[in-house]
């Protein structure tokens, strides 16, 4: 289960504290034209070490693309459509910084469940339970991006709650511009502000904390997903519960619907655009007349969209707003007691360089899994067809 996706699809590889992290993609179209400097901007993105709010581990995170590319007649760096490998090596791990741990289970880690699957664990950050896996998907991700762009899907990803301190929920109403102006990724200053003082506030205690990253996908046509196991909501759910701390996903207005009735959430429709066949010139006479509403065509929005762009599976041609929750990083650089391999009670005080807050390097992993699964949908339904990349 190291592959995710049908048919634009991402295996990784690597261990947090092993030579490299790397990916194979397979069913990336062929002809793409591949920006290394937007992937690498990606990948700065998600790094250790940008800011004093993250992980003060120093990683370069360059990627080196191995296979599935080629340079063409016009210079460009396209794919060639089979398997695209890749490698970022890892250049700082501090590897005894675990040697204490070695036979110990760490509260609220992979430790135990690994150990009591495979029989054994790597004790060093984790292993391949690190968020380090996460490389991947964002090269994947941005590769994805690429791809989406020419179809005009768009993918934007920020911090919306640190702690106990949120956003406005209505996507509509910030600037979504802001996002990268400030180390937290919040697209609100002011908040941006409260929030970056509360994760250094809980750094300084050994302490860590959790928060919600809000997300929308625009300019996705109605038509993806597919009935009844392969809904694009229950794709993007799984997309975003396989990053490493999350532990919720909604979209639209989710759970806040529980509360409603079904007059107040309905999407009423209404009529965007019609396109009429050339043997009738009358759109009057046409909308009048029964026997010929099959040879028009229409587009349909919805004046409101708490169903957030997908129903009965299918994205219905609306932005698709969501939320990820993730919790607390279970690493404490205070105290702690917990037990050992040999059952024995134990006190641990972990070193080590941790993240006191997962959010701000999330966003662009949050953006990476949505839009390789949007990719991924598209191909599946066919729209390749209708939608042609442009070689």
């Amino acid at each position: 289960m190291n592959t995710f996706g049908t048919l634009f699809r991402l295996t990784t590889f690597g261990e947090s504290h092993g030579a490299a992290i790397g990916g194979v993609i397979d069913g990336c179209p062929a002809g793409i034209t591949l920006d290394l400097d937007f992937i690498q901007a990606e990948l700065d993105r998600r790094r250790p070490g940008q800011s004093r709010l993250t992980t003060a581990r120093k990683e370069g995170d360059r990627v080196e693309l191995l296979s599935g590319v080629m340079d063409s007649s016009c210079g460009e760096l396209k794919t060639t459509g089979t398997p695209i490998g890749f490698i970022v090596r890892n250049e700082n791990q501090h590897s005894n910084d675990y040697d204490d741990l070695r036979d110990v289970f760490r509260p609220s880690h992979a430790d135990y469940t690994y150990y009591k699957k495979y029989g054994l664990r790597d004790h060093r950050g984790g292993g391949r339970s690190s968020a380090r896996e996460t490389i991947s998907r964002v090269v994947a991700g941005a590769i994805a991006k690429l791809c989406l762009r020419q179809l005009g899907i768009d993918v934007k990803a920020w911090t919306q709650q640190v702690g106990d301190i949120a956003c406005e929920r209505d996507w509509t109403k910030l600037d979504l511009s802001l996002i990268e102006s400030n180390d937290v990724r919040c697209p609100d200053p002011a908040i941006a502000r409260q929030m970056e003082d509360l994760i250094l506030q809980v750094k300084g205690e050994g302490d860590t904390i959790g928060g919600i990253i809000a997300g929308v996908i625009t300019g996705c046509p109605a038509g993806l997903g597919e009935p009844v196991f392969g809904k694009l909501h229950a794709q993007l759910g799984a997309a975003m519960l396989s990053i490493n701390a999350v532990k919720g996903f909604e979209y639209g207005d989710g759970f806040a619907m529980a509360e409603k009735r079904g007059s107040e959430v309905n999407d009423q429709f209404k009529v965007d655009s019609l396109k009429f066949n050339e043997e009738c010139s009358d759109s009057t006479q046409r909308l009048a007349d029964d026997k010929h509403h099959s040879t028009f065509n229409f587009q349909l929005s919805t004046t409101t969209n708490h169903s957030g762009g997908i129903q009965g599976g299918i994205s219905n041609g609306q932005p698709i707003p969501f939320r990820v929750a993730f919790k607390p990083v279970a690493t404490l650089l205070r105290q702690q007691e917990t037990i050992d391999i040999h059952g024995n009670p134990v006190t641990i005080n972990p070193r080590g360089r941790h993240d006191p807050c997962v959010l701000p390097r999330a966003v662009p992993i949050v953006e990476a899994m949505a839009a390789i699964t949007i990719l991924d949908a598209f191909l599946l339904n066919g729209k390749s067809n209708n939608f042609k990349f442009q070689n």
